[in-house]
């Protein structure tokens, strides 16, 4: 067989591979939310912000959250991919995640707690996807 004279290049990203990418970078950004979620809970209490400080705190949510991403992982016909539903889910099982861990881990759960925390968590999910959104429309003008 004699080899092909034509330029080889490399593939282009197979859809499943973009897809796959996005929603890394969709739960990359959901991990980023809610460390800041926890790094403005310390401050707020004057409590350290130390890496470990705030990784601790933001631990149990971390968790609550992968454990939405297993779920769209699992089941990914629930909601659409990146839509403002995947970031009410993923909020949802953050919150829940997070403070049922909390609870089993004997830290706090007062119902102002979770009451800020869910209103928090339902701002920055669903939020930054709807920002990317409208910067994406705005960019295609």
């Amino acid at each position: 067989m004699v080899p092909s004279l034509t330029r080889h290049t490399a593939e282009p990203a197979t859809a499943v591979t973009r897809t796959r990418l996005a929603a890394l970078w969709r739960a990359g950004v959901d991990a980023a939310a809610v460390l800041v979620f926890a790094a403005t809970g310390r401050a707020s209490h004057a409590e350290a912000l130390s890496p470990g400080g705030v990784l601790a705190t933001a631990g149990p949510f971390l968790v609550g959250l992968g454990l939405g991403w297993g779920l769209l992982r699992w089941r990914p016909d629930l909601v659409p991919a990146g839509s403002l539903r995947e970031g009410v889910l993923l909020a949802g099982t953050t919150l829940i995640g997070g403070m049922a861990l909390r609870a089993l881990l004997g830290a706090g759960t007062a119902p102002a707690f979770v009451v800020v925390a869910a209103v928090v968590l339902l701002a920055l999910l669903p939020g930054w996807r709807l920002l990317a959104r409208l910067a994406t429309r705005l960019r295609r003008r």
